[in-house]
């Protein structure tokens, strides 16, 4: 709902669901945890699993309908994350990382560099794998998000 804070998680691959629904619950805001496969979801009143169809983009297109100035969307996919900034959310990655609108234009162009790569049958390297520290910075991230939204910066 515009005007209300909101956290939207593209949760097939978050490894940080818990962290966020965690913080979330400290601070009184709906999570809205969406994938496009059953996914276990605590039992709480500010949690609700949404199961979206089968399909490409059909959970990033849910999140992305209603992200607006008052959410903070958590996502590893560059393109979602655009999407998102576009329409004033607030986006982190599970590694704490905020996109940002000087940020994204810059990623979403290695991305589309690395998919070529990738395309002409290079290898390249995925994402550094996800480390305990990975963990801390991403709730202290989420933590700062939160509060600057609540104080309306």
């Amino acid at each position: 709902m515009p005007g209300e804070l909101h956290i939207y998680v593209d949760a097939d691959a978050c490894p940080v669901k818990d962290e966020v629904y965690k913080v979330a619950m400290r601070h009184e805001v709906p999570v809205h945890v969406v994938a496009n496969s059953f996914m276990r979801v605590p039992a709480h009143r500010l949690l609700t699993r949404i199961t979206v169809p089968e399909g490409p983009d059909v959970a990033d297109d849910w999140i992305a309908e209603r992200a607006d100035a008052q959410s903070i969307v958590i996502t590893s996919d560059i393109l979602l994350a655009q999407r998102c900034i576009e329409k004033g959310a607030r986006v982190l990655s599970p590694k704490g990382k905020a996109f940002t609108e000087n940020s994204i234009g810059q990623q979403v162009a290695t991305r589309a560099i690395m998919e070529d790569l990738r395309g002409m049958g290079e290898q390249t390297s995925g994402p550094a794998a996800f480390k305990p520290a990975d963990r801390s910075n991403f709730l202290s991230a989420l933590e700062v998000e939160l509060q600057k939204l609540k104080r309306g910066r």
